[in-house]
């Protein structure tokens, strides 16, 4: 398996929002792995589930509607709905510290989660638990976090809407805008069915490859001219991730949030929020500045901010071969 890469440029990242570390835990025995975003000091939080087929934990408190006004962590995973352990270590982890949702007789760490399924990406036995949580909680910091084959996006993979043969390695990504001394970022762990797109050139990155393997095959053209898809079981997809933000937002605009950052995944990925897609964002707001600069500037940079997370995850990824002979090339082995 090989480590993540370093992108050259600097897109920014989620952990220039103040309030905001970032750990990742890879796990070297396959290619899976987890990542955990922590606010300490809690964050004003939101979700917006579009995928057919998600596998999450604790979305309906994030419902504005509902008690819980702060969260101390979200966990991404992969391992599919057995990834959703880990959320249990980070809880451990927070504990520990003292941090939580006080309920008078102690802390309550408050921990959703979301997971992508990486099972065909080798041995579907090893995948996150709770002892990998909990050491993606020890490894946070506020640095920038890596990106590619690192954390949630170990295992994931891209473009796989005509058979995983033909599918390319995904990954995790990172991105922030800054306006007016305001930041929005995100983090962003791409295990799309779909092929993922440039969102300046409208180009595709990495994705589903032609018969040959050896170049992209364009997969909205590929559909609109009738190729007949092959997609996998409901669910063997999802792209996950975070939007945080340090301006101050309610509960309400935590959600809205969330929603807008979805249109940032629409514009990298095609097909995107699919039925064999489980696509989970999650949205923070940390508060940090102080200030607000309104929904129509924050949920602008949201999307801006989750379209280049998306495209970097696929950029940052390098190619693998599993120990079963599946062979995942990234988007710098093809033309």
């Amino acid at each position: 398996m090989s480590s993540q890469h370093v992108l050259a440029g600097d897109a920014g990242s989620i952990t220039r929002v103040a309030g905001i570390e970032v750990g990742h835990f890879t796990d070297t025995r396959r290619p899976t792995g987890c990542t955990v975003i922590i606010t300490r000091e809690g964050a004003v939080a939101g979700v917006d589930v579009r995928g057919a087929a998600p596998g999450t934990r604790e979305t309906d408190l994030l419902h504005p509607s509902n008690l819980v006004d702060k969260v101390h962590a979200i966990m991404l995973a992969g391992g599919s709905a057995w990834g959703l352990d880990a959320a249990t270590g980070a809880v451990r982890w927070l504990e520990e510290r003292d941090i939580g949702f006080d309920v008078a007789v102690g802390r309550l760490p408050i921990v959703p989660a979301a997971v992508l399924f990486d099972l065909l990406v080798g041995d579907m036995r090893i995948r996150p638990d709770a002892a990998a949580g909990y050491a993606a909680c020890d490894a946070a910091s506020t640095a920038d976090p890596a990106e590619g084959n690192v954390g949630a996006g170990t295992g994931a993979a891209l473009g796989k809407i005509f058979g995983i043969q033909r599918a390319m390695k995904g990954g995790i990504g990172t991105a922030s805008v800054t306006v007016d001394g305001v930041t929005v970022g995100a983090l962003i762990a791409c295990n799309a069915l779909g092929d993922v797109i440039d969102p300046d050139t409208a180009q595709v990155i990495a994705g589903a490859r032609t018969d040959d393997g050896l170049r992209l095959r364009d997969t909205r053209r590929a559909l609109l001219r009738g190729d007949p898809p092959q997609p996998l079981l409901a669910g063997t997809n999802t792209t996950i991730g975070v939007v945080a933000t340090d301006a101050v937002i309610t509960k309400v605009q935590a959600h809205r949030l969330a929603v807008a950052a979805h249109d940032g995944l629409a514009r990298s990925i095609n097909p995107v929020h699919t039925m064999s897609d489980g696509d989970t964002l999650f949205s923070l707001g940390t508060g940090r500045t102080g200030k607000s600069l309104g929904m129509m500037v924050l949920a602008t940079m949201a999307a801006e901010a989750t379209a280049i997370a998306t495209a970097r995850a696929a950029r940052a990824a390098r190619s693998i071969t599993t120990a079963e002979g599946l062979y995942l090339p990234c988007a710098a082995d093809l033309p």
